[in-house]
């Protein structure tokens, strides 16, 4: 799940990328989206999986402190980017008219600037006093299940229910695959 997951985001980053026609604000905030999934499965995944494979739940306080501050950090950071996205959806949707002069490339990373200092300044804090104080109220199987949902199934899901019905990231896939495969050894024998 988690190869899917880091796999699944760097397919849509490397499509919206390498696709001029992707260069919009929603694709821009959706690279942004799948950069942040990645990082954001990427706190936890690693050290569980080496827990997992060594039998042993020990983990330093200052990996633990550290863990829990990009844990945190990357999961409201996604919650920011999906507000957003949804803005950029009603902007296109509401005022059609004015979209681009009203999503323009200063406005774009402003919002993503905004994303992530909303994150730290406003909402870190907070965060790590609900998760430590709900940690004892919780028994451990209902948290490692509710872990596991949010930090593997949902990153893993996004690149899925975000981009795979869109046509044009479809097409852009198809064409980063077909590159892939051209440059491959296959179509360097041929040559």
């Amino acid at each position: 799940m988690y190869l899917i997951t880091v796999l699944g985001n760097l397919l849509i980053i490397l499509a919206v990328s390498s696709d001029s026609h992707l260069h919009t604000p929603m694709y821009f905030f959706l690279c942004n989206l799948s950069l942040v999934d990645i990082c954001f499965t990427s706190t936890t995944i690693p050290k569980m999986l080496e827990n997992i494979q060594t039998q042993s739940k020990v983990i330093t306080y200052e990996g633990c402190i550290t863990q829990m501050y990009f844990f945190l950090l990357f999961a409201v950071l996604d919650i920011f980017i999906l507000t957003v996205m949804a803005y950029d959806r009603y902007v296109a949707i509401c005022h059609p008219l004015h979209y681009t002069a009203i999503m323009n490339p200063r406005l774009c990373g402003l919002l993503l600037l905004l994303s992530w200092l909303s994150v730290v300044s406003l909402f870190f804090c907070t965060s790590i006093g609900v998760y430590l104080s709900s940690a004892a109220t919780h028994s451990s199987q209902s948290n490692a299940i509710a872990s596991v949902m949010y930090t593997v199934v949902t990153p893993m899901l996004n690149p899925f229910i975000y981009s795979l019905r869109n046509k044009d990231i479809k097409r852009a896939l198809k064409n980063v695959i077909g590159m892939a495969f051209l440059k491959g050894p296959v179509f360097l024998a041929l040559k």
